[in-house]
């Protein structure tokens, strides 16, 4: 089965290609595809409508501002953006990559897969690359990828992509600071799993979660309460007990809401850790040559 982003891309490059001599022209039969096809007309995030060209998508990523012009206007040229509606699969478990891609907008859903079983690694959220390591090595993809809310990708030539990251030693340093960002995610993550109770790690995420929304009263859990307990290693079983386990702490679960009801206990009990809980942004690394 082709993945849907893969069929998109191979589309649109023809397209490109077709419509290259006139681009006035091209522009006027991108709009009318657009109207025609389901996946591109979902509503987009205001930001993200006004991108028209992968141009605006690689400006949009903040990590390759150190990245030559030219490098990124070659890139473009290799380029096509989508816009995905959620459920859409990006790749399968095990499919080598024909192409990179940039999430720009909305969250994906990274799966390992064994026989009918599916659990969540990680939801990944912009702006961030999926899975480069196998995109960079040429192997198969360790995971399964679906949009988990409506995406903005940008899609670029596999080969092209490699060939740039060799000639250019910025987008080399970018992507490499993106790779350092993903893997410290991982390790905070293993370190999660590994060194707190299943009732710590789920009073933790809450925590997180109400820090994020910043309100003290109700708070919307972001995803259903299957791919949060797969997200903290743990069976829905497990995962409702310790959500019941809450109420003792001034947290109380009621459908998809969280009612706050009192948030200095929570934290008091279910104190963050930067080094297991904190952000973790994309830092270019410095250009300087010795």
């Amino acid at each position: 089965m082709i993945a849907v982003t893969q069929a998109l891309y191979l589309r649109d490059m023809n397209h490109m290609m077709r419509a290259a001599p006139a681009r006035d022209r091209g522009r006027r039969g991108e709009r009318e595809r657009m109207k025609a096809d389901p996946s591109t007309t979902s509503p987009a995030t205001p930001e993200t409508a006004r991108m028209s060209h992968p141009r605006q998508g690689l400006a949009a990523v903040g990590w390759l501002q150190g990245v030559p012009g030219a490098t990124l206007d070659g890139l473009a040229r290799q380029s096509v953006l989508h816009r995905v509606p959620p459920g859409s699969l990006l790749f399968e478990q095990a499919e080598t990559p024909s192409f990179a891609q940039f999430l720009l907008a909305g969250s994906i859903e990274l799966l390992g897969v064994r026989g009918k079983d599916e659990t969540l690694i990680e939801l990944l959220r912009p702006v961030d690359l999926v899975v480069p390591a196998a995109v960079l090595n040429r192997q198969p993809y360790l995971m399964r990828a679906r949009v988990h809310e409506e995406a903005q990708l940008l899609l670029i030539q596999a080969e092209a992509f490699r060939s740039a990251i060799v000639a250019d030693h910025a987008l080399c340093l970018a992507v490499l600071s993106c790779q350092a960002a993903q893997f410290r995610r991982q390790v905070k993550h293993a370190k999660n799993v590994k060194l707190r109770s299943a009732e710590e790690r789920v009073g933790a995420w809450l925590v997180a979660l109400i820090d994020g929304a910043g309100t003290a009263e109700a708070v919307r859990l972001p995803m259903e309460k299957r791919l949060i307990a797969s997200q903290l290693g743990m069976t829905r079983e497990t995962f409702s007990r310790a959500l019941a386990a809450m109420a003792r702490h001034g947290l109380r679960i009621s459908g998809d809401m969280l009612q706050v009801e009192d948030a200095g206990a929570a934290r008091a009990r279910f104190p963050l850790d930067p080094l297991i809980d904190g952000p973790e942004p994309i830092a270019p690394l410095p250009q300087n040559r010795s």
